[in-house]
């Protein structure tokens, strides 16, 4: 489809609102760092603001640099991940830090085409890395941006379809100023504007920078936007938790595998049934068995019905295949499904 170019500079008029609207209080702002900005980017991905500013602050002080997160055991990132949750994100994260180390001497390349190629790192992290910190002339299209590109040029193609969205790439690097030492400023009010003023609903049209070249606003219809067709069917599933607990407090805990819910983080034994739950378990164990009230977890694409089996067993060690018994110290700092932390937690386990 053929999309018209904003009238006036409009490069310009986001660089100046950013300076005086936009937000620049961030921790991981105001910094050319790519470690700091690789690092929000990642968690920022389908998390709010509000929730990723104390996860990035323990990740900084534990991990001050991508040496340290390099050379860490996957079991610590994801416990400091814990909560976090799109757990493929730590996983992500922790090779991507190893392969900076390994095969690039410690340092995040320069320009997006290259940081395309580590793990975890699409187009748009690249270009936001290079252009924050290293002024590549660069676009990015994040969710939030590709809401105000494609309202702010009336872009109406259906981007379930992959050439669409390559065209939305295209006129969105239309769009870019000229020159490099702007694209950090222009780059940040680009996200800022998606996050704080073009809102999925009821955006704040009168507090728009470039509200005079938005098609959509003169439409009457930015809500429309961007047009997407294909839906994400939800699905659910039912999950039996076998919460094993000993005298002392430790619990029993196994690492989920790879592929699969919550790979990667230690967690209760999972039945697909109760009368499989059941089956594992001695008569003397069945005995003392309590079944807890069921409750939801929701996932982005699927619903988690949850089904906890809590039994306390003597101080012996049990045949319990693949994993290991945590105390309450242990099981703290380690990379746990939020709903199973919730539930140690509200049980002072």
């Amino acid at each position: 489809m053929h999309v018209k170019r904003p009238g006036g500079d409009f490069a310009t008029q986001v660089v100046k609102w950013q300076k005086q609207h936009g937000r620049n209080d961030l921790p991981w702002q105001n910094t050319q760092d790519p470690y700091r900005v690789w690092l929000s980017e990642i968690m920022l991905q389908q998390t709010q603001v509000v929730t990723v500013r104390g996860y990035f602050a323990r990740f900084l002080d534990k991990f001050p640099d991508v040496a340290s997160l390099a050379a860490a055991s996957q079991d610590e990132v994801m416990g400091l991940w814990s909560g976090l949750g799109y757990y493929s994100r730590a996983r992500n994260l922790h090779r991507c830090a190893q392969d900076v180390v390994a095969l690039h001497g410690g340092q995040f390349p320069r320009d997006a085409a290259t940081l395309t190629t580590l793990t975890g790192i699409g187009r748009s992290t690249a270009s936001a890395i290079s252009s924050l910190c290293f002024g590549e002339r660069v676009a990015i299209l994040d969710a939030n941006v590709k809401r105000v590109v494609t309202r702010v040029l009336g872009f109406d193609a259906d981007l379930a379809q992959s050439a669409n969205e390559r065209a939305l790439w295209d006129a969105a690097t239309t769009l870019i100023p000229k020159r490099s030492q702007d694209m950090a400023r222009y780059t940040q009010g680009m996200m800022d504007l998606g996050a704080t003023v073009c809102l999925p609903k009821k955006p704040n049209c009168a507090a728009c920078p470039v509200q005079a070249s938005c098609v959509a606003r003169k439409a009457g219809n930015p809500e429309r936007f961007p047009v997407r067709t294909r839906k994400l069917k939800r699905s659910s599933q039912s999950i039996w938790l076998l919460w094993l607990q000993r005298e002392d407090g430790a619990v029993w805990l196994s690492k989920r595998p790879t592929p699969g819910v919550w790979a990667g983080l230690q967690c209760f034994p999972l039945f697909d049934s109760e009368d499989a739950l059941r089956a594992a378990l001695s008569a003397r164990l069945l005995r003392g068995l309590e079944m807890l009230p069921v409750f939801t977890h929701v996932l982005t694409h699927k619903d988690l019905f949850l089904h906890p089996a809590r039994v306390e067993v003597a101080q012996e060690a049990m045949d319990l295949g693949a994993g290991e018994w945590f105390s309450p110290a242990q099981w703290e700092a380690a990379g746990l499904p939020a709903p199973i932390r919730k539930l140690l937690v509200s049980a002072g386990a």
